[in-house]
Order: C-alpha cells, then structure tokens, then sequence
C-alpha cells in the first residue's frame, strides 16, 4: 500500500513494476486489498486497450499510517533497549 500513499489512482502495470510482482500476484493482493475497504479500483481503456488503476481509499490511508506509527515505536523502543535506556534489570 506505501507505492499508493504518494499517488492518485496508479496505473495497475506501474505498481506492478515498482512492487516487483508478477500480474497474478498483484491481482491477488489489490483484490484482497479491496475487499478490506483499503484501495478503490477502476477499469477502463485507453484508447482500445483495457487498463486498471489503483487508488489507496481514506480507510486505507488511515489503516498504513497507523502501521507505519505502530513501526515507529517498535524502532524507537528496539533504540532504547540497545542503548540501555529500557533496562529493566533484567540479566541478559
């Protein structure tokens, strides 16, 4: 979901190649996704050839920036223990 955060409405192939993932996968993945309310899905053509782009819904905006928050911590707490601000006398 991050390669959504910075875009509107991403063109299925370049999520595909910034993700590195085979089309399947990436279908499997984005179908789940949508089926959680976490990104929006439109198909259409350009010109005569089908294309599908990606949009990362408010709910999953909101559902990565509370990941990315709850990551932070888990850094922030992993610092304090390795510079033995969280010691809690515990002998290693």
């Amino acid at each position: 979901m991050s390669l959504l955060a910075g875009a509107q409405w991403a063109e299925f192939s370049w999520v595909k190649e910034s993700a590195g993932l085979s089309p399947s996968a990436l279908s499997k993945q984005i179908s789940t996704l949508e089926s959680h309310g976490y990104v929006e899905v439109r198909k259409g053509y350009v010109g005569k050839r089908p294309r599908t782009w990606v949009n990362l819904s408010d709910g999953g905006r909101t559902a990565l920036e509370a990941h990315a928050a709850a990551l932070q911590r888990v850094v922030e707490e992993s610092r304090r223990t390795a510079s033995g601000d969280g010691d809690q006398g515990v002998a290693p």
